[in-house]
């Protein structure tokens, strides 16, 4: 924040708030939905060239990729001793391994030798990581196994030849890393989340849906546009009539975690006509209200909210699936998008229904193409076994969302198209523009303020601690 700046107190859009839609609920939701705290704002602006510059970028993968919690893969995706996951993010590669029974750990993905990465892809209860380039080989816990020539290295005698490690957390069934042994743990990161979500038990639900999209937009344009709600008028027009996108509410627990919470099954507010809680009720359940003869279509009872008729509805499919009594679910919990961002590269959301998780990251080395992961989890039915969690879905620059539509369904994978579709466009306008200026809102895009400071802040720290080691 520079010197004098000055500093606002974020408003609200005139309409109604979120929490009067939450007033207005039948079944009520947790006190966590009601708005929590909101900094004082300055608004400043930043330069266009953040999102594109090579000596920034390299900034980021110098001190700030090196920093931070990322969440590298799901623990039901190496139940078993040797199984394993690699990760890459920002020219880093990773290899994910469950130990033992108990333990999973983390390794820098590189041979002690010569560099080569150790392992290329994921696998299934490996006995030892041997590298195909001179056959040296580790054990899953990290610890040299095999070394062929060690007669000709006598600077490996006498001393500790185990693969790095980076420090390994877990919360919610994800397996979390982190290069810094030093930063923050992952409790303190997450802040309340793991108290907010503890009533939706994500380790307890199955990977359903994972798609892994290259998108031709620098890392934080991408994870910008799912930081906020109104940009639903602009590029999410279909939604209009069933979202709240105006009346969303912001606040901020942390300078890691801020939070967007939108209501659904209500109008927006950019909608002058009043529609009726049957017209408001079709649009939030899409073709599958549409496409249907008279005597299936799903009428809103006389004196009911689309709202809340919608929230009974999916209690009553979900408790039909699964076999649990939802009835103290409040309405916001099915219907609603609570989202939490963590900076400076995942989202995770709350709620019953399923839950839908994002990760950011540079795709490679390059400042201006990025990889969005969308994981979708859903609750393990009553019948039949666990369902084991879904392969990842590559998806390259020009292949669209929509090739997932079957299994995330055809309405949300078009969202995400749209999503798609727009960023490379902010891309190059981005690296168009006349002003050279990037300016965030006052209230809805104060998380995007905070985002670019907690970056700044990164880098500052990182450059200080090089030049207090020359």
């Amino acid at each position: 924040m520079g010197k004098g700046s000055i500093l606002y107190k974020p408003g609200r859009h005139p309409s109604e708030s979120y929490e009067d839609i939450l007033d207005s609920d039948m079944v009520s939701s947790p006190d966590f939905y009601r708005e929590g705290d909101n900094p004082s704002a300055a608004l400043e602006s930043y330069d266009t060239s953040r999102y594109y510059d090579k000596s920034f970028f390299q900034k980021e993968v110098d001190y700030v990729w090196p920093r931070i919690w990322q969440w590298a893969a799901r623990e039901e995706e190496i139940p078993l001793i040797g199984d394993h996951v690699v990760f890459d993010v920002a020219g880093y590669s990773f290899l994910i391994v469950r130990s033992s029974a108990s333990e999973i750990k983390a390794f820098y993905n590189s041979c002690l030798h010569r560099g080569r990465q150790l392992v290329e892809c994921d696998g299934s209860e490996a006995k030892t990581f041997r590298c195909p380039f001179h056959g040296m080989a580790w054990n899953v816990d990290g610890s040299l196994k095999i070394n062929p020539f060690a007669w000709d290295a006598p600077q490996w005698e006498d001393s500790d030849n185990s693969l790095p490690e980076v420090r390994v957390s877990t919360w919610g069934g994800f397996i979390f890393i982190n290069m810094d042994h030093d930063a923050p743990s992952l409790e303190e990161v997450l802040g309340p989340i793991p108290e907010h979500f503890a009533r939706y038990g994500l380790e307890d639900r199955y990977k359903a849906v994972h798609v892994s999209k290259k998108i031709r937009a620098n890392w934080k344009a991408t994870t910008e546009a799912f930081m906020e709600t109104h940009h639903v008028v602009g590029t999410h027009p279909q939604g209009l009539p069933m979202t709240a996108d105006s009346n969303t509410q912001y606040d901020h627990p942390s300078e890691y975690v801020g939070r967007q919470i939108c209501a659904h099954g209500v109008q927006s507010p950019h909608i002058e006509k009043r529609l009726s809680p049957q017209e408001v009720f079709d649009a939030f359940f899409g073709a599958g209200q549409h496409d249907v003869n008279d005597d299936s279509r799903l009428l809103v009872p006389d004196g009911m909210s689309a709202r809340a008729y919608a929230a009974q509805i999916m209690r009553e499919q979900l408790s039909a699936s699964t076999g649990a009594d939802y009835s103290d679910a409040g309405d916001a919990e099915f219907t609603d998008s609570l989202m939490y961002n963590v900076a400076p590269s995942m989202s995770f959301w709350g709620g019953f229904y399923q839950n839908t998780i994002y990760r950011f990251r540079p795709n490679g080395l390059d400042p201006e193409t990025s990889i969005m992961d969308i994981v979708i989890l859903r609750p393990v039915p009553k019948e039949g076994p666990r369902p084991k969690p879904v392969a990842i879905m590559h998806l390259d620059f020009d292949e669209p969302v929509t090739l997932a539509g079957e299994a995330m369904g055809e309405g949300l994978a078009m969202v995400f198209e749209q999503d798609a579709i727009n960023l490379p466009w902010v891309q190059k306008g981005l690296r168009a523009s006349g002003s050279k200026k990037v300016d965030f809102t006052l209230y809805q895009e104060m998380r995007l303020r905070l985002h670019h400071r907690l970056i700044d802040r990164l880098i500052e720290e990182g450059e200080a601690t090089i030049e207090g080691d020359s």
